[in-house]
């Protein structure tokens, strides 16, 4: 026997002491910083992969309601000539009831010299032909911008509720972002970091793309705003739509729709401006030259200059102006 466990014997009856050494507690380590790390890293891309998709919902939701829009104004003119028609047939219709055909007839075609009675229905059987066949048209042509408009209508209600869902799961996301918070003050002592504006110069880039390098200069130190476009916080993808936006070139406000409108280049023939695709298309940011990239980067970060090879790369593409 161990000089402990004789020295515990002696100390308290045996049944005591078994019971205090099943009580004592086993030492749980305090995960390190390298771990809080990895943690606040896998909370991250995952948090910025729902952003991304709210800004996807939320593009294609914009982009629903602008076709919707213009599909109306383009149905207006037509359901009124429509209408117009269908009154005047049916005031027509109703005229000749009243009056046998006969008034209809003369206020229609009037009392031309030489003209029999056997002419002048003829010609208002024409006319009558002529506004059915009218009639007919505009019926047809309102029944395919109502099928098109209702269409769009569900399409809308879908997204909306998308929307409407993402918008609901914010809490969740911004208590997700409260325990992220937690796990960077343990790491690094504040729940965010504090940018600095950048002072340096600014390489010399011609036509658009020098626009777009400059505004995004311009956005370093910045914070890291989910959702946002500017001009007081960004996310990666905000940050290269805001940057075009000042050039003005429209991108979506989506990482992954962002890469379908670009044209696709290799790394080789990355020029200031072009954007640079990371994450399985979860991140973006914009190249400056030299082997940079100014990016959004995460929860609690600032824009910030950095490495092309911050992550290995997705793919490149320039933007198409």
């Amino acid at each position: 026997m161990s000089p402990t466990r004789r020295l515990l014997r002696a100390l308290v009856p045996v049944g005591l002491a078994v019971g205090v050494l099943a009580a004592a507690p086993s030492a749980r380590a305090e995960p390190t910083a390298a771990e809080i790390q990895q943690q606040i890293a896998k909370s991250s891309s995952t948090l910025e992969r729902i952003v991304e998709q709210y800004n996807k919902v939320n593009e294609q939701l914009k982009a629903g309601r602008q076709r919707a829009a213009a599909l109306a104004a383009k149905i207006a003119p037509m359901q009124a000539q429509y209408e117009a028609a269908q009154a005047e047939i049916a005031e027509l219709a109703a005229d000749a009831y009243k009056t046998g055909g006969l008034g209809a007839a003369s206020a229609l075609l009037g009392q031309g010299p030489g003209g029999t009675l056997t002419d002048r229905l003829g010609m208002l059987e024409q006319v009558f032909q002529a506004r059915q066949s009218q009639l007919a048209e505009f019926a047809a042509v309102k029944q395919r911008y109502q099928a098109q408009k209702s269409e769009l209508d569900a399409l809308i209600a879908r997204q909306a509720a998308q929307a409407a869902d993402l918008a609901a799961s914010k809490k969740k996301i911004q208590a997700d972002l409260d325990k992220l918070y937690e796990l960077r003050r343990k790491a690094y002592g504040s729940a965010t970091s504090t940018g600095t504006r950048y002072t340096g110069s600014i390489p010399a880039v011609s036509g658009k793309a020098g626009i777009a390098v400059k505004y995004a200069y311009g956005a370093i130190g910045k914070p890291y705003v989910w959702a946002a476009d500017g001009p007081d916080g960004y996310d990666c993808s905000g940050l290269t739509m805001a940057a075009w936006r000042a050039a003005g070139v429209s991108l979506p406000h989506n990482a992954a729709m962002q890469w379908d409108v670009v044209a696709h280049i290799s790394r080789s023939q990355l020029k200031p401006g072009d954007l640079v695709f990371y994450n399985g298309l979860g991140h973006v940011a914009i190249y400056v030259g030299s082997g940079k990239i100014i990016e959004a980067p995460t929860f609690g970060e600032s824009v910030k200059l950095a490495s092309v090879d911050i992550m290995t790369p997705y793919g490149y593409g320039r933007v198409r102006t």
